[in-house]
């Protein structure tokens, strides 16, 4: 039996990886820590839970759901960025339901490249705007992110004959895996090029409602002519912990909402009923509170771990987003090498930058998203193994 020559193409799926490692320590009796991978280790907002269970009860939630997400849960999308963002929306042509925002995003790139496209793809990014990419056939271009540029691509750095070529243009903020935001300013010069050019702005929104010092982070959307030209994913994983639950939306742009409906229709029967009535009782019932709550405890988390990283050497400056930290691989270990040292002396799993592509080498990443003691037990761990058996 043969697979597909097409999966020689893409190497394994980062976080797999990850999960057989640690399955590796522990099967050895290790008491292993990770700060790998994120996934919100607090419970789904209760209005969520609450609201799911009654909908279970009810039949008509047990049969195929509408392949373009029920009207009612485009309808609380559109309402929550008109308050959150101050966005307009159509919930019939601008808001798409989707499993998740990973697979629509996935399946976004399948509905508008094809081979001899360009997709403009972030380095280091979250790695499905790459793998699904090289599956469609197309030709991933890297946008280096680096500290120089407080991780935003250069967009004027871009050649007119790759312009030419583009279909499609990724950002992601506020940042995985780097925490950086992104300006208006930024933000209004993607917009106006990929107008010039006519590609798809397409912006992964998964940490948009996470925010520190007093952050906001604003919509693409807000951008004078996006819609004209950009698409948003909006999930509910992040901010509501939900990541299991598998609910996001598409929103902007009718004709990338069509192409990506039209694709999903004969893949897939969109998100369970039960679960978008779920999420339509969370974006409806005034979620800011439970929003600043958890944006609070990351915040908590945030500083313990920059303070206790600095104390080792480690040099960070604290993210005003998400929950992660991004930071050099210390002592001149390449980021593998820092991986398989932490492991090796401290128990702890950390996230190696090269993970999320070429310009993440020597880069690494710890998530927040881990009970609060259990996190200051793993940096203590890491600070004893670098002081107890220093790197070569």
């Amino acid at each position: 039996m043969r697979r597909a020559s097409r999966m020689n193409k893409i190497p394994p799926y980062l976080f797999l990886e990850l999960d057989k490692l640690i399955a590796r320590q522990r099967e050895m009796g290790r008491d292993v820590i990770s700060l790998g991978i994120g996934d919100p280790d607090q419970p789904t907002a209760s209005v969520a839970v609450d609201a799911l269970k009654r909908a279970v009860d009810n039949p008509e939630t047990h049969r195929y759901p509408n392949y373009l997400g029920s009207l009612d849960f485009r309808t609380s999308m559109a309402r929550w960025y008109h308050n959150r963002f101050g966005v307009e929306l159509d919930p019939r042509s601008e808001v798409l339901g989707l499993i998740g925002s990973k697979e629509g995003i996935a399946h976004l790139i399948w509905a508008m490249a094809e081979p001899g496209d360009i997709v403009l793809v972030p380095d280091p990014a979250y790695p499905v705007y790459y793998t699904q990419t090289i599956l469609a056939g197309a030709e991933p271009y890297a946008l280096p992110l680096t500290a120089e540029r407080q991780f935003l691509p250069d967009l004027s750095a871009i050649p007119e004959n790759v312009w030419a070529r583009a279909k499609m243009l990724w950002l992601n903020y506020p940042n995985n895996p780097t925490g950086a935001i992104a300006t208006r300013d930024f933000y209004e010069e993607a917009v106006q090029l990929c107008l010039k050019h006519d590609v798809l702005l397409c912006s992964d929104g998964a940490y948009l409602d996470i925010g520190f010092d007093g952050y906001q982070a604003p919509s693409i959307l807000e951008i004078p002519g996006a819609k004209n030209i950009a698409i948003e994913f909006y999930s509910l994983s992040k901010p509501f912990n939900m990541t299991g639950w598998r609910i996001a939306a598409a929103v902007g742009n009718p004709e990338a909402i069509d192409a990506l409906g039209t694709l999903k229709s004969n893949l897939d029967s969109g998100p369970f009923t039960a679960i978008q009535d779920a999420a339509i009782a969370t974006l409806d019932s005034n979620p800011i509170p439970f929003i600043q709550s958890m944006n609070a405890l990351y915040q908590e988390r945030r500083d313990l771990a920059v303070k206790a990283l600095n104390n080792m050497g480690i040099p960070i400056t604290p993210p005003r987003s998400t929950f992660y930290l991004w930071f050099p691989a210390p002592f001149g270990m390449s980021s593998q090498e820092a991986t398989n040292y932490f492991v090796q002396y401290a128990d702890v799993v950390l996230t190696p930058g090269e993970a999320y592509g070429d310009h993440g080498r020597g880069w690494m990443r710890i998530s927040l998203t881990i009970d609060t003691a259990r996190l200051e037990e793993g940096l203590d761990r890491m600070a004893r193994a670098l002081r107890d058996h220093p790197p070569v």
